[in-house]
């Protein structure tokens, strides 16, 4: 049997790899040669039959991780067999896997392979260097004989009758190969060489960890129009690009950042096929080590290349207030806006809510929702403030001055600031000022009274009326 590279639909699992880098591979890196021998040999006749009764549990971590529990059973001869795992994750880390019986009957591993030299069109073109083949072109031309060499851009063939084709790899049609080579494989595959007291079946579990996977949350709040009231909704979107699909997983969800030894894994592009969206039932909370853990209640399944979007919370009715902040050190423009609200029990809360962008709603007179702002928050525990930076106040706005600077003495220095703010809004607006001193410092005067948030910080509170200015002066003494 001749295999045929684009063409032959029984072989679809390797004309679809070809068809498409066959046609376009000048636009495609060469893939390094390997001169070594076949990794896979033919199985031995005990090896395992395939998995049934399979059951997996899925662990996601924040940053590129997921921790895989695959359980399977096997059919395992005594003495001697060769266990094949197949469907795993292409993205495993080889060095974290585990294999444990849970059946009555121990086994013992004697070694262990993880196979992953994967058919695609540059290794069979590597594995047939010196083999004959055989080529159509776009215009109908046959060129059979020997290949001499590949790379990106072409195909070298000494041809059966003599001569020498070089032909553009952008031309060609299709390419018919004898058979699989030896040592390639369509799925990433772990080998086990295990020896058994006893034979049947037995329970299996495989656990290991793999890269492409992460997951964070969004959440969709909607306030109502005095900012004093808001609906909260919470989403984990969770990432697989791992390689592999899980069905019917058990999913669970870890916050945090763990530490990782050694190298990171490059990051990995994200190829969205589709965001799938569970609503689900709220997800259960509890402490695991020095994170926080959400078990996701039901099953569900995770596709290779999807973003899953999973039920985190839901709460109606949270208190929430509105502010207005001016910090010129930061914008000495505008005066922002935030929504804040208190993470607790008595709000409907009262879990540790995980990192992610809060985007904040209001309804319009026509009860059409219209976005307000966004922001993201860090991982916020129980019984902690939450805060929303929503954008700018349109309405309300600041101007600050420095009006006076004078050297009391070599070692002391006083400087006067005046902040000016403007509300053109129909009702009184509450503004809090911040400003910043360093070193050794101490307000000498102000026209309000000032509140010190920490070494390097302090705040004014301003109420403004509609359309009548209000300004804030203070003097500052500085000791060097």
């Amino acid at each position: 049997m001749r295999w045929r590279l684009g063409m032959v639909a029984s072989v679809a699992a390797v004309a679809a790899v070809a068809s498409v880098l066959l046609g376009a591979a000048h636009a495609a890196g060469a893939q390094p040669r390997d001169t070594g021998k076949p990794a896979v040999a033919s199985p031995a006749p005990a090896s395992a039959a395939a998995g049934e009764g399979r059951e997996v549990a899925v662990t996601v971590y924040n940053e590129n991780l997921g921790v895989v529990k695959d359980r399977r059973r096997f059919s395992i001869s005594s003495g001697l067999s060769e266990l094949r795992f197949a469907d795993v994750a292409s993205l495993i880390e080889p060095t974290s896997v585990h294999l444990r019986s849970l059946g009555k009957s121990p086994l013992e591993i004697l070694w262990q392979d993880y196979r992953f030299d994967l058919v695609s069109t540059d290794k069979l073109l590597e594995r047939y260097v010196d083999q004959p083949i055989e080529v159509s072109t776009k215009d109908d031309q046959v060129k059979r004989g020997t290949l001499l060499s590949y790379d990106p851009v072409s195909l070298v063939i000494q041809e059966t009758g003599g001569g020498l084709s070089l032909l553009n790899r952008a031309e060609v049609r299709q390419v018919g190969l004898k058979e699989v080579p030896k040592g390639l494989i369509t799925r990433p595959t772990l080998v086990w060489r295990l020896r058994s007291g006893a034979g049947g079946d037995q329970p299996l579990e495989v656990s290991y960890m793999t890269g492409g996977m992460g997951w964070h949350a969004e959440y969709v709040a909607v306030v109502d129009d005095a900012g004093s009231s808001l609906d909260l909704q919470g989403w984990a979107s969770v990432e697989n690009r791992s390689g592999a699909t899980f069905d019917d997983a058990k999913i669970k969800l870890v916050a945090g950042s763990i530490h990782r030894a050694g190298p990171e894994r490059p990051p990995q592009p994200l190829f969205e096929r589709g965001v799938a969206v569970d609503m689900m039932a709220k997800m259960e909370e509890r402490g695991f080590f020095e994170y926080h853990l959400y078990e996701v209640p039901l099953r569900a399944a995770l596709a290779n290349n999807e973003v899953k979007q999973l039920g985190l919370l839901q709460a109606s009715g949270i208190k929430s207030t509105k502010k207005y902040t001016y910090d010129a050190q930061k914008d000495p423009k505008q005066v922002m806006v935030t929504v804040e609200f208190e993470n607790e029990a008595a709000s409907g809360l009262g879990m540790p809510l995980p990192a992610g962008i809060v985007r904040v709603f209001q309804r319009d007179k026509d009860e059409s929702l219209e976005l307000a702002g966004e922001d993201r928050i860090d991982h916020t525990p129980k019984n902690e403030t939450v805060r929303v930076s929503v954008g700018g106040a349109f309405d309300i706005t600041a101007e600050r001055k420095q009006t006076d600077m004078k050297q009391v003495t070599p070692r002391i220095a006083e400087t006067a600031f005046s902040i000016t703010l403007k509300n053109h809004k129909a009702e009184a607006a509450e503004v809090t000022v911040v400003e910043h001193a360093y070193g050794d410092w101490e307000i000498v005067e102000s026209t309000l009274p000032a509140k010190k948030k920490d070494a390097t910080t302090f705040e004014f509170v301003a109420r403004c009326a509609p359309e009548k200015p209000f300004t804030i002066t203070y003097r500052l003494r500085t000791r060097s």
